[in-house]
């Protein structure tokens, strides 16, 4: 089992970047797959960025791509994603999640095993 705890999140204008960081608990971080969902207000939580276990593998929604980049340091046991250009689109409560599955599974199947507690992020226009 892995703990999982967001950090990062925040008020900002649009336009503006922010970097979500994601520390995870447990020696055996390497071995996931790791992605951040999102769940703007009144709608269904959403993929947003995968990553795989050695980070070869990247994925995004349309949504955020090109503008968010997911990146992984194993040796500190955190994935993150950086968010520029953010619109007030982005605004949701941002999840980090760990799967035993792959990236392609929290993809395109929006499964994961391990759920961090969520980060409001907040892009006024």
């Amino acid at each position: 089992q892995v703990q999982l705890v967001e950090s990062g999140g925040g008020l900002v204008q649009a336009g503006g970047s922010l970097r979500l960081s994601c520390a995870a608990a447990g020696r055996t971080f390497s071995t996931y797959p790791m992605g951040w969902f999102r769940q703007a207000p009144g709608k269904e939580r959403e993929f947003a960025a995968a990553i795989s276990r050695s980070g070869n593998v990247i994925l995004y929604a349309d949504s955020v791509k090109g503008r968010f980049t997911i990146s992984r340091d194993n040796d500190k046991n955190t994935v993150y994603l950086q968010m520029n250009s953010l619109k007030p689109e982005d605004t949701a409560v941002y999840y980090c999640a760990a799967a035993t599955t792959t990236a392609q599974t929290m993809k395109y199947y929006g499964a994961a095993d391990y759920w961090g507690k969520g980060i409001l992020v907040t892009v006024s226009s």
